[in-house]
């Protein structure tokens, strides 16, 4: 199957839409003309550099290049989900946190997929390692960040009903097991609902753009299902991770509630 090619025509044609939109936006007075045209001209310019970059990488198909730019992408996804905390712990401990739950569930993740299943020759093989491991980190970056949030922000604001639950006699992690689960449940609402509406309701994106590309469409189903199992692992595990590690941070060795680790952003 022949392949479409998309110019630079047809992406300022498409581009208009935008315009269009950003002018309606500013008729109206909806107040987000200038973020939406920001957003769209970075958008362009970012995925035009990270297509080069890619396509040179894909070239020297090199572990070290590969190793490099999947190092930046784990900081880069680290860094944004401590930044989108409202409530968010103290001395950059978050970012700590978020960081190593990415690498501990993407990073393996994405190796287990690239090394037990999907077997490329060599096994990092940029092709199928980065967009794997962005996909990944992307989902569970969107997962962990929302477990972590719910999290900080539970324990802040019943902090008197836990230390009440404290002076009765339980455990730290008794008396925050209820906030635990609450935020590993609503971290991973995102990806079960993705995974329920696949199909029916939405057609995922990676498959979409196989089938765009001239890939079957069964094949490209398969793909899409071990995505969403991947992302799902992945996304599930760093949660886990990030609260477990949360929750032991937050209490010292006799069980005290140590709220001053927690900063809530104006």
């Amino acid at each position: 199957m022949e392949i479409i090619q998309l110019s630079y025509l047809d992406l300022l044609l498409t581009a208009c839409l935008i315009l269009a939109l950003a002018l309606a936006s500013y008729l109206l007075k909806v107040g987000n003309t200038r973020q939406l045209l920001v957003a769209a001209i970075r958008n362009f310019i970012q995925l035009l550099i990270i297509g080069h970059i890619l396509q040179f990488i894909f070239n020297a198909n090199s572990l070290s290049q590969v190793m490099l730019i999947s190092s930046i992408m784990l900081l880069v996804a680290g860094w944004e989900i401590n930044a989108r905390q409202k409530y968010r712990l103290t001395q950059r401990a978050g970012l700590k946190i978020a960081t190593l739950s990415l690498f501990i569930s993407s990073f393996l993740v994405t190796w287990f997929a690239l090394q037990i299943i999907i077997s490329p020759q060599p096994w990092y093989s940029p092709q199928y390692a980065i967009p794997l491991l962005g996909m990944l980190l992307g989902n569970t970056m969107n997962g962990i960040s929302l477990g972590m949030d719910n999290l900080n922000q539970s324990i802040y604001q019943q902090r008197f009903i836990i230390e009440q639950r404290l002076m009765l006699g339980e455990s730290s992690q008794q008396a925050i097991s209820e906030i635990k689960s609450n935020s590993i449940r609503t971290g991973m609402i995102p990806i079960i609902n993705s995974m329920a509406i696949a199909g029916i309701v939405s057609m995922p994106g990676m498959m979409t753009g196989q089938i765009l590309s001239g890939t079957e469409p069964l094949i490209a189903v398969r793909y899409q299902i071990l995505l969403f199992y991947l992302i799902s692992a992945g996304t599930g595990f760093g949660i886990m991770i990030a609260v477990w590690q949360i929750s032991k941070r937050l209490f010292d060795d006799r069980d005290r509630l140590l709220i001053n680790n927690i900063e809530r952003l104006k």
